[in-house]
């Protein structure tokens, strides 16, 4: 087995110590190189080690994680934040499609973290500087709704605005995006996911499979349950479960 070579950056010790030992008993396909206390020494293992993977946590004092990653010519490696931090920071590792796991550390979250890496290092040999690019212009501004979404796509990262989000479609485990102009993309999450992400972008779930941007709605069709017209033309079946609520909530938008 080819095993990831990662460091981890945590000023605490307990931290380190319990991420260490829950990385060598049951994630073998990940090989420690060595810790840092410090945003400092993590910088300095990054430059001598190489690593694939680092494991780092954000609030540290001195320079924090994020402060860290601005000041490295390039982010040559995939990262999974190890974090207790905020609601708004979680929402921004969701919209810009990085992975984290939060404290007190979850096993099965951890593997999950861990498994995404090591695909992700098959097909690429460096991280996204896309992506962490929109992490950190998230982060900075924090007073301002987020404008892009990151897609994972089996292709790569895609970011799309989220004003040009017509509406989603649920497909197994994955979930279509029809956007304006006509574009398809399939992203690796459920709709699920996508509704806890965009629930707050007047985005309305009017079906088990379906879940619409109500900036694009049209029209709706009266019937049992009803349908409604998209701006792309599309017409979307409502669910009787749901068409009271979205009576609301166009009541609401009037």
């Amino acid at each position: 087995m080819n095993r990831i070579k990662a460091i981890l950056v945590d000023d605490e010790r307990n931290g380190r110590e319990i991420l260490l030992a829950l990385l060598e008993k049951f994630c073998p396909e990940v090989e420690v190189l060595a810790t840092a206390e410090s945003a400092e020494n993590g910088m300095a293992l990054i430059e001598t080690l190489q690593p694939q993977l680092v494991f780092l946590d954000i609030n540290m004092p001195g320079m924090t994680g994020f402060e860290m990653l601005e000041r490295l010519p390039q982010i040559n490696f995939e990262l999974i934040f190890v974090t207790a931090h905020d609601a708004y920071a979680l929402k921004a590792f969701k919209f810009s499609a990085v992975d984290y796991v939060l404290k007190p550390i979850d096993l099965e979250d951890l593997q999950k973290a861990v498994k995404k890496a090591m695909e992700k290092l098959g097909v690429q040999t460096s991280g996204s500087p896309v992506k962490y690019k929109e992490l950190f212009h998230n982060i900075r501004n924090i007073q301002n709704p987020f404008d892009k979404i990151g897609l994972a796509t089996r292709d790569g990262l895609i970011f799309v605005k989220i004003s040009d989000i017509i509406r989603l479609e649920s497909d197994v485990n994955y979930t279509w995006f029809m956007l304006v102009g006509g574009e398809k993309i399939l992203a690796s999450k459920t709709l699920k996911e996508f509704e806890e992400m965009l629930e707050d972008y007047n985005f309305y779930r009017i079906h088990k499979s379906h879940l619409i941007n109500l900036s694009h709605l049209q029209r709706y069709i009266k019937g049992e349950g009803g349908s409604v017209v998209m701006s792309d033309n599309s017409e979307v079946d409502v669910s009787r479960r749901n068409k009271e609520g979205l009576m609301k909530r166009l009541q609401s938008i009037s």
